[in-house]
């Protein structure tokens, strides 16, 4: 028997208290079943009696009532003493004895929904109320005497726990890594408290950026990074919606360029409300397109440029139906990723082995904030979601945009978002038709946005993410057949890009925003 083995502390004695109840009955059950005796709290010793288990409130421990609104349950001698005590020290044992209070071996608490609250819009009222002071004392008590106590914080740690009974207990290192996980738990908690406080309760601080604390969880060890030499691991955010939280349902390991890929697409396909497809290659869109379908949508976002798509990767605003997946099917992808499958689709796309297939979680939305890593430390921002509506766009050359036209342009402003910069977009129909990316100067992404569209060009329109400093890319544009450009403006030479324009007779309207995507 090993070292670790011999540390396992059976569990006879839990106490119960949680906020977030998902998967609270398959653990009381299990508890109840290997004779373990559950303390409990108000609304959670409602629900674990309501399952018809035997449950003991806190309040008969105690033998003093929950008060003050529920906010004084918890924090008692008769509670917290039998979370601290240090059972390895005969004089704790002893003391424990003669008050009459009996040690905890689980401790299984999470926290008010301060966060959910907050971001509810709620009252300064009611989230001060979401404020919890006698969960973080019990879970950092118990964290604190792990050499005797597991504590768990989250439902996703139910399984592990109901695991360690049937195996007789807890271990050492099973209790060590549940208390490292409470400590970030309450650490993050304690920072949302003091970041609310900060934004929208002082005055004197609320101007200043907040401090950053990030958590995340749920590593996962991919096989290698962008190249093969270097390591890799993906890690979830606990309340994350994205890609990193996405269920694979069929096909190959996801590798690091699969994530980035698959991020990138959905940030351009849902970029868009009616049905939108993005093909995905090395960070940038090979195509964009929207239709009355995802079909329609994936034939349009493909044929923009069928060469550089081949072992793409495709991401949907929709559900991806069987006209989709037949879509889809014959043109070699490395991961298709939508909020749904019909199961029809999800039959045809699983025979493709090595195609990776993502279902995005229920309530997928897009970040609102940006992290990128630089050496020595970090850059934030908030999310690039904004779009000015066409209404304040200002027309500075050629006739207004009729309805067909408009409806380009819009598409256009949208879809160059997601391209990085300098970036040209010329679209069609709805969907982009030529796309010139990455360059160090805009006249070579307009050359390689033109060159990409070839005989496609005549009567498309064209989205620049940031204003042309001279007219020499505009012209090149103007030269292949563009009838309408939206850009930026805000270039100190706005007056010879207009004339430009003017004197070919083409529609062009500033939006006095930009989009760049580096």
């Amino acid at each position: 028997m090993d070292g670790n083995s011999r540390s396992r502390i059976p569990i006879r004695r839990a106490l119960v208290s949680v906020s977030d109840k998902s998967g609270l009955e398959s653990l009381a059950s299990g508890l109840a079943e290997a004779g373990v005796e559950i303390v409990s709290t108000g609304s959670t010793a409602k629900l674990i009696s309501s399952f018809g288990l035997p449950v003991t409130e806190v309040s008969e421990l105690t033998g003093f009532p929950e008060s003050l609104g529920g906010r004084v349950k918890t924090l008692h001698p008769a509670v917290h003493a039998g979370i601290l005590a240090d059972l390895r020290l005969d004089s704790h044992r002893e003391e424990l004895s003669a008050l009459g209070i009996s040690p905890f071996e689980l401790i299984v608490v999470n926290l008010y929904p301060f966060v959910e609250t907050v971001a509810s819009g709620a009252a300064p009222a009611e989230v001060i109320e979401q404020i919890d002071i006698g969960g973080p004392a019990m879970v950092r008590s118990a964290a604190k005497n792990h050499a005797n106590v597991a504590i768990v914080t989250s439902p996703e740690s139910y399984p592990q726990i109901l695991s360690a009974l049937a195996a007789g207990g807890t271990t050492l290192d099973e209790r060590t890594a549940l208390a490292a996980r409470a400590f970030a738990h309450t650490a993050a908690y304690d920072m949302a408290v003091a970041s609310y406080f900060r934004e929208n309760l002082n005055p004197a601080t609320s101007k200043e950026p907040p401090k950053l604390k990030l958590e995340f969880g749920s590593p996962t060890a991919l096989r290698y990074g962008e190249n093969s030499h270097q390591k890799a691991t993906l890690y979830r955010a606990a309340d994350g919606h994205g890609i990193a939280q996405a269920k694979q349902l069929s096909g190959k390991e996801m590798s690091y360029n699969n994530y980035l890929d698959a991020d990138a697409a959905l940030r351009a396909a849902f970029d868009f409300e009616e049905p939108a497809v993005a093909v995905v290659k090395h960070n940038n869109p090979c195509g964009i397109a929207v239709g009355e379908t995802i079909a329609a949508a994936h034939r349009l976002a493909h044929e923009c440029d069928p060469v550089s798509a081949y072992g793409g990767v495709i991401a949907a605003n929709c559900s991806i139906d069987l006209d989709a997946a037949n879509s889809i099917r014959d043109i070699f992808t490395e991961v298709v990723v939508a909020p749904d499958f019909s199961p029809e689709a999800l039959e045809l796309l699983s025979a493709k082995k090595n195609l990776r297939i993502l279902k995005l979680p229920s309530g997928f939305e897009r970040e609102a904030m940006e992290l990128r890593q630089v050496s020595g430390g970090m850059l934030r921002q908030d999310a690039d979601r904004h779009f000015a509506a066409f209404e304040t766009w200002r027309l500075v050359s050629g006739a207004p945009a009729g309805a067909e036209i408009r409806r380009d342009l819009e598409f256009a402003w949208r879809a160059v978002r997601a391209v990085k910069s300098n970036a040209i977009l010329l679209a069609k129909g709805g969907a982009s038709i030529g796309v010139g990316m990455g360059q160090v100067n805009r006249v070579d992404s307009c050359r390689l946005a033109v060159s990409r569209a070839g005989d496609r060009v005549p009567g498309s329109v064209a989205a620049s993410d940031a204003f042309f400093p001279f007219a020499d890319g505009l012209s090149i544009l103007i030269d292949a057949g563009v009838t309408a450009v939206v850009q930026p403006g805000g270039s100190i030479r706005d007056e010879e890009v207009v004339e430009a324009a003017s004197r070919a007779g083409i529609t062009m309207y500033f939006t006095s925003e930009r989009h760049f995507n580096h």
